[in-house]
């Protein structure tokens, strides 16, 4: 269960909570990014959430319920979590990636349903839910991904879809000032944060600044910083 947002005013501001359950993670950081790694018994580290120098914001949640249409089906498809990496670590650009999800060839893995809210440093935004589909919305007001499918809605129920959380962050981002920052940020990732499958890193960016601001388990009075270089993208 994670939230994911996108603001567009006077700044873009990201903000993202990170909600696993007995899952090992890091909070990475440098010039070139900052990254939360899941510990995989296969794979080890892997970079999968966060943001880079060149200002991209990688937010993949579960979607909920499963959808076995996200399931690999052919060789040639790639996978949401490669998609995603090769993002974060600058493998890909925004636009390369748009491009094979408007192909359709974008899969999951097996039995699991994972969906991105991908991010620029313009505050362009792009979702993609393999499977179902892709949208690309160019710099909107504010972009919101919780646990559930923006092709859905509410139309399928699940217990672990956040459609409270997804309520929440829209309704508080709808009446935002264009003044909304880092401090904003963190009271709106405050308010959706977890308990039952806890919040365990609460990460804000700011892409002006081209900083990222983070903490974990919900420790909202230690908040770090780590600013990256400014390379353009």
């Amino acid at each position: 269960m994670c939230t994911s947002f996108v603001f567009n005013g006077n700044r873009t501001i990201v903000g993202w909570n990170l909600d696993i359950l007995d899952m090992e993670y890091r909070v990475s950081a440098g010039e070139e990014r900052v990254c939360i790694e899941i510990n995989d018994a296969k794979e080890g580290w892997m970079p999968l959430f966060g943001a880079n120098a060149r200002g991209d914001f990688v937010a993949m949640p579960t979607c909920w319920p499963y959808d076995g249409r996200s399931d690999p089906s052919a060789q040639r498809q790639s996978n949401l979590l490669m998609l995603d990496i090769d993002l974060l670590l600058e493998r890909r650009t925004l636009a390369e990636v748009r491009r094979i999800a408007e192909s359709g060839a974008v899969c999951s893995v097996p039995g699991v349903t994972f969906q991105a809210q991908l991010s620029d440093r313009t505050g362009n935004v792009l979702q993609i839910i393999p499977g179902q589909g892709q949208r690309y919305l160019e710099r909107p007001r504010f972009a919101v991904m919780t646990n559930f499918s923006p092709f859905k809605g509410d139309s399928e129920r699940h217990p672990w879809m956040g459609l409270d959380r997804y309520e929440t962050a829209a309704k508080a981002l709808e009446g935002a000032q264009d003044s909304f920052g880092v401090a904003e940020c963190f009271k709106l990732l405050r308010r959706t944060a977890q308990t039952v499958c806890p919040t365990v890193v609460s990460m804000a960016y700011d892409a002006e600044e081209n900083a990222v601001y983070w903490c974990e388990r919900q420790n909202w009075s230690d908040i770090r910083k780590q600013k990256m270089c400014g390379r353009q993208g």
